[in-house]
């Protein structure tokens, strides 16, 4: 089963040219379901019929994994099987006419204004880590860009005398960044970040200690830290920052259209969530508020 992995591992990084995160969970989720088909007895994927795809996606349900995970796992062993079709070694795609009931999709977790600053004022600037890490939350809540976004900004990318950012993720864009952001920045950069740089080219603008680029769980756990030192008990994850710098765009009376070039939305209907979220925001505050409400 190896080789088929490592033939369907070519054709994700060649033909379909996808990016490293996304070729690991492909992998990975492939590697979960030839693991299922072994334990079964199958001793090749050419052999799994839809009753095999099927039965592994109930043990997925028995596990009680989130809906989000099933469905990557469906839909990456659909990819892998539309490669073995292309490649004439099969005839039908096992995995095509399954379907997962969706549960409801869950509006995103938001950050109020005083816990953002109660965020923003965790880390110690006295510290190398700590300026390191107030110029991340601090550019994160500035531009709202992805995490993986964050972690692959170059030193290059940032204009600090323009106050922009350049970033190339799934959508480049030109973003400005707000004087106190590019002020943590300038402290980093010039502080710590020139001290641990090596002569490379491209220069990574977030690092750790040891100087290396900073990884996506490496920024999840600085995120995570500060959560938990400030005492803030909603659920985090690395889009929370994101998601906050978008509805308080909205609250203030920023355009949509707007917002949705600054976060890289390739659809309108991706950031219109954000409306859902605003009116359901304003609906908690009323009857939080209104002194009739709460009788």
């Amino acid at each position: 089963m190896n080789e088929y992995l490592e033939q369907f591992k070519e054709y994700l990084t060649k033909q379909k040219a996808v990016s490293s995160n996304t070729l690991q969970s492909y992998i990975r989720d492939i590697q979960h379901f030839f693991d299922y088909i072994k334990d079964n007895r199958y001793q090749s994927p050419l052999q799994v019929n839809v009753y095999c795809v099927q039965m592994f996606i109930e043990e997925l349900m028995k596990q009680k994994l989130s809906d989000s995970t099933i469905t990557r796992r469906l839909a990456s062993i659909r990819c892998f099987y539309r490669f073995l079709l292309q490649t004439n070694k099969m005839k039908i795609n096992p995995a095509q006419g399954i379907k997962i009931e969706k549960a409801p999709k869950k509006l995103p977790q938001i950050l109020n204004g005083a816990e953002i600053e109660l965020l923003l004022a965790q880390p110690d600037i006295t510290e190398s880590k700590g300026c390191r890490d107030k110029a991340i939350l601090e550019l994160l809540y500035a531009t709202g860009i992805r995490a993986t976004e964050l972690v692959e900004l170059n030193l290059e990318d940032v204009n600090l005398q323009s106050g922009i950012l350049h970033c190339k993720g799934k959508m480049e864009r030109t973003i400005p960044i707000y004087p106190t952001a590019v002020h943590a920045l300038e402290h980093y950069i010039t502080r710590v970040l020139v001290e641990i740089l090596c002569e490379d080219s491209p220069k990574p603008l977030f690092v750790n200690l040891n100087g290396n680029r900073l990884t996506r769980q490496g920024f999840w756990k600085i995120v995570k830290g500060y959560a938990a030192q400030a005492h803030i008990t909603k659920e985090i994850t690395p889009h929370t920052l994101r998601h906050s710098f978008a509805l308080h765009l909205l609250e203030n009376g920023a355009d949509l259209k707007y917002i949705q070039e600054m976060m890289g939305h390739a659809d309108i209907s991706s950031t219109q969530i954000y409306v859902q979220l605003l009116n359901s925001h304003f609906k908690q505050v009323y009857h939080n508020c209104h002194p009739r409400a709460k009788v």
